[in-house]
């Protein structure tokens, strides 16, 4: 089966060919305006879909030299995201999809990421425990098959990287977030002050908005505003937030699998990517002896291939859909995950 997916939920326009499972082309456009703001403006990022759309479909054609006649589905991502550039991707997707009277399967972008360990040839064993973590989500997920996807916590306010992203402004490092930190904290200690997570009435949920806050209180107090910050303490206390978001992932991570008896862990999402998580998951899977799946930092992000390895799954599962799908920017419209 060959199957073209777009991905354009957020600031990347992505697209990508699968035939039989193996990648013939994953293409992704970023958009690097939005650092001037220290944030993705949504009207900025759906005009930069529409322009680069095209060119990036035509390019994925001719690199996974597969015709147009030679596809047999046709997917996008429909939500959550931000409206606008989800309807960019989307309608595109049904366009095509139209024309070439192949069809079409709308994905689910949360479960995209969710399922972007099997884009790497160590794959995650059902039933899997899996923490889905990035800028607008923070999801510890217990998933039974391909269609049966138990949620067993959610973030109450604020995903990990938001927090990232915000603490990051307030530290006057930049955005995106994520990156800038971990830079920062380098070879930092941890410990130069313990910043505390809030704790949430359910069993797995996450709240981060209490440390963002726990951040700016500590500056306020301690230099007064942020550009008194020394340039030595600076890395310090990107450190020791680092930290305390890392733990409490970890924490309700470890707490599931005393839980839930799974086969194996995954750790997905944009956030997925940080270092430190990634070696404490590590660490986390040795203790219980599971198998640890992380996608690669290119499967990380927002990417078009676990797109099309969703709708594919999906689409053999025996779902069909039609052409009046439309976008959805909340997880909840849309979803396998219950």
């Amino acid at each position: 089966m060959n199957v073209l997916a777009i991905e354009s939920s957020c600031d990347e326009t992505s697209v990508s060919i699968l035939s039989n499972g193996k990648i013939l082309a994953n293409l992704v456009s970023s958009q690097d305006i939005h650092k001037i703001y220290g944030g993705v403006v949504p009207e900025l990022s759906s005009r930069a879909h529409l322009q680069i759309i095209m060119p990036l479909v035509r390019r994925a054609l001719v690199d996974s030299k597969i015709e147009n006649e030679k596809l047999d589905l046709i997917s996008a991502t429909a939500g959550p995201g931000l409206i606008g550039a989800l309807l960019v991707g989307l309608t595109f997707a049904k366009g095509f999809a139209y024309s070439l009277n192949k069809p079409f399967v709308p994905v689910n972008h949360i479960e995209g990421h969710l399922f972007s360990g099997f884009l790497m040839d160590e794959k995650p064993e059902f039933p899997y425990l899996s923490l889905v973590v990035s800028g607008g989500h923070t999801l510890l997920l217990l998933v039974k098959s391909d269609t049966e996807i138990i949620k067993l916590g959610n973030t109450i306010d604020d995903a990990a990287g938001e927090a990232f992203d915000k603490v990051s402004k307030l530290l006057g490092l930049g955005y995106p977030g994520g990156p800038l930190i971990q830079q920062a904290a380098k070879n930092q200690r941890t410990d130069f002050i313990n910043f505390p997570v809030s704790q949430c009435k359910g069993e797995f949920d996450f709240s981060f908005s209490g440390i963002k806050t726990s951040v700016l209180r500590f500056v306020q107090k301690e230099y007064g505003d942020t550009s008194k910050i020394p340039a030595e303490h600076l890395p310090l206390i990107a450190a020791s937030f680092q930290k305390s978001v890392v733990k409490a992932l970890v924490e309700k991570t470890e707490r599931a699998l005393k839980k839930y008896d799974v086969n194996s862990i995954s750790l997905a999402g944009g956030v997925a990517a940080n270092k430190l998580l990634r070696e404490e998951f590590a660490g986390l899977a040795n203790r219980f002896n599971k198998k640890l799946v992380i996608p690669s930092f290119e499967f990380c992000g927002d990417n078009a291939a676990m797109i099309a390895y969703r709708a594919q799954k999906v689409y053999e599962a025996g779902y069909r859909y039609d052409f009046s799908f439309n976008a959805y920017p909340s997880l909840n419209d849309y979803s396998f995950i219950k």
